[in-house]
C-alpha cells in the first residue's frame, strides 16, 4: 500500500540480508528518464500500468533480490500472474491515519482524481484490501515502530519463511 514503507523498508532489508535491492517506482523512472508522475500526467495511468507490467515481468526472474513493487501493483491481476511463484511477496501495512500522514509528506498523483489524499488512501483501501491480504504470503504492520526494529522482526520473519521447517 502507499505510504506504508516499502521502499525504506526494502533498501534496508536488502543490505541486512545481502540482496540486491529492486524498486519498481525507481526502475519507471530510470526507464523514462523522468519522474512516473509525469508519466501519469501527460499519458494517464494506463501508460502507467503498461510500464509498469513489462517491468513485473522483468523483476518476477531475478533469483536473491528484495523487490519493492509499487503501492497499487497488486491490485492489477496481470501483475498478479508474473508474480505469482516468484518468490515471497510481504505485505506492509499501517493504520489508515498513519499511511495518510505519510503520504501527505509526497506530492504524489492521486489514483482517484479529484479526491484528497485522505479520500484517495481511503478508496483505494476499501476497494482493494481483499486484493492486497491474498496476494501477501507475510502480512507486517509498520505502525509505532523504528526502521531498525521493522528491518529486525521482517529479516526474522524471512528467513524463517525461507528455511524448511
Amino acid at each position: 500500500m502507499i505510504g506504508s514503507g516499502k521502499t525504506t523498508i526494502g533498501q534496508r532489508l536488502a543490505q541486512q540480508l545481502q540482496l540486491q535491492f529492486c524498486d519498481l517506482d525507481r526502475e519507471m523512472d530510470r526507464i523514462l528518464g523522468y519522474s512516473f508522475h509525469e508519466l501519469v500526467q501527460q499519458e494517464g495511468w494506463l501508460a502507467f500500468r503498461e510500464l509498469e507490467y513489462s517491468i513485473c515481468k522483468r523483476f518476477a526472474k531475478l533469483d536473491g533480490a528484495i523487490i519493492c513493487l509499487g503501492g497499487g501493483t497488486v491490485r492489477y491481476e496481470w501483475n498478479m500472474d508474473v508474480i505469482a511463484g516468484s518468490g515471497l511477496v510481504i505485505l506492509l501495512t499501517a493504520s489508515l491515519e498513519e499511511l495518510i500522514r505519510r503520504v501527505k509528506k509526497a506530492d504524489r498523483p492521486r489514483v482517484n482524481v479529484g479526491t484528497s489524499v485522505e479520500e484517495d488512501i481511503r478508496m483505494i483501501w476499501d476497494k482493494s484490501r481483499d486484493k492486497y491480504f491474498r496476494a501477501a504470503d507475510i502480512v507486517y504492520t509498520t505502525d509505532q515502530k523504528s526502521i531498525d526494529q521493522e528491518v529486525r522482526e521482517l529479516k526474522r520473519l524471512v528467513l524463517g519463511h525461507l528455511t524448511p521447517h
